[in-house]
């Protein structure tokens, strides 16, 4: 496409750093970058009208771990780094809340609770809380961060369930306009948004990385970060990431909805909020991990009848609903399930926060990688 000496010099002219994906890594990252460097020229490219992927398609989740997740991830990444990963992700909601009133971004602290069922073997439970509870006093400044409330299950009008954990430190934000505003954050400090145009190639020359793109637009920088999570395959083969579709319902309005709060079960594979006194339940990924291992953010008959049995036999029994809305969001997940800062070739980065937490994870790796990059 032929451009006017003025898009030239203005719009295309080169770059010191290009962010590929414009969702809350990259743009957290972008404000980073300025704060280390205010001379930078940082320019955001995004394939979407607006950030695509699962920044604006999640579930709205403020967490950092229920406790069988915890203990999971102690078994399998060793409890230091089940520990490190944990207050990051507790830092990263301070962080966000520090950014932007509560009222701005709809932040409710409503608490989160995970469910268990008959089959979950309880007999260590009070011991295994106990001991979470004494590593997280450090990152809370609270003694007791995970309490037993089984007697709220009656009044949550639930079914199947047979323990109820709650943590007060979790809770529930509105995704789209976390991403709105920080968004005209870091747009009013002069970094620079093109939306609607796909990266589909790079390469690094002696004069700088050159960027393809699918409108036959070319852009030149210093420094390229690969920030579009889940997608991130699309662009490098040197970034070893899964993508994981993560398929969301919400209900109609439900007249005397008897709970509220964020809620975990099976691991994390399901969850479900209120959001006024609607239901948004998503997950069940692990009825069909090979399908749902996919960039496609098409949803599936699978997963969305399964998540529409789970929400009429187990949260809402007996009550007439509707399901008003369906989507899906794409996630990234690294091999190792720990978030992924990585220079992949001279002046090319990548950057994989998330593996499910990027609400909470991107504030904070994005210091990381802003350092990595301005060193």
């Amino acid at each position: 496409m032929q451009q006017s000496i003025w898009e030239q010099q203005s719009f295309y002219s080169r770059k010191h750093v290009i962010i590929v994906g414009a969702g809350l890594a990259g743009l957290w990252t972008a404000l980073e970058l300025y704060n280390n460097d205010k001379n930078l020229n940082i320019l955001l490219l995004d394939r979407g009208i607006i950030p695509t992927g699962a920044s604006t398609r999640n579930a709205g989740f403020a967490c950092f771990g229920s406790p069988t997740e915890l203990l999971h991830d102690a078994a399998t990444l060793g409890e230091d780094k089940m520990w490190e990963i944990v207050e990051m992700r507790f830092r990263g909601i301070e962080k966000i809340r520090r950014h932007f009133a509560d009222n701005v971004i709809d932040y409710d602290q409503c608490g989160g609770y995970e469910l268990l069922s008959g089959d979950y073997n309880v007999d260590n439970l009070d011991d295994q809380l106990n001991a979470l509870n004494r590593g997280l006093q450090s990152i809370t400044n609270d003694k007791v961060t995970f309490e037993r409330v089984k007697n709220k299950l009656n009044s949550f009008k639930f079914n199947g369930f047979c323990n109820l954990i709650e943590n007060k430190y979790e809770g529930g934000l509105h995704s789209g306009k976390l991403v709105q505003v920080l968004m005209k954050k870091v747009l009013s400090l002069g970094v620079e948004l093109i939306t609607s145009i796909e990266v589909t190639n790079w390469q690094n020359t002696q004069n700088g990385i050159e960027i393809y793109t699918n409108r036959g637009i070319k852009f030149k920088c210093d420094k390229l970060l690969i920030c579009n999570n889940g997608l991130a395959s699309t662009l490098t083969k040197n970034v070893a990431v899964k993508p994981g579709r993560g398929q969301i319902i919400v209900t109609s309005p439900i007249d005397n909805l008897p709970f509220r709060g964020t809620f975990h079960f099976d691991g994390g594979f399901y969850y479900f909020r209120n959001i006024g006194n609607r239901v948004l339940l998503g997950g069940a990924r692990n009825k069909a991990f090979d399908e749902e291992t996919t960039n496609n953010l098409e949803t599936t008959r699978v997963i969305q009848n399964e998540l529409e049995r789970f929400l009429r036999e187990n949260i809402l029994p007996g009550v007439n609903f509707t399901i008003e809305y369906r989507w899906s969001g794409i996630m990234g997940f690294t091999e190792t399930g720990l978030p992924l800062t990585q220079e992949i070739e001279p002046d090319v980065f990548a950057m994989i926060t998330c593996n499910g937490m990027g609400v909470a994870l991107s504030p904070i790796i994005a210091e990381k990688m802003a350092k990595i990059m301005t060193m």
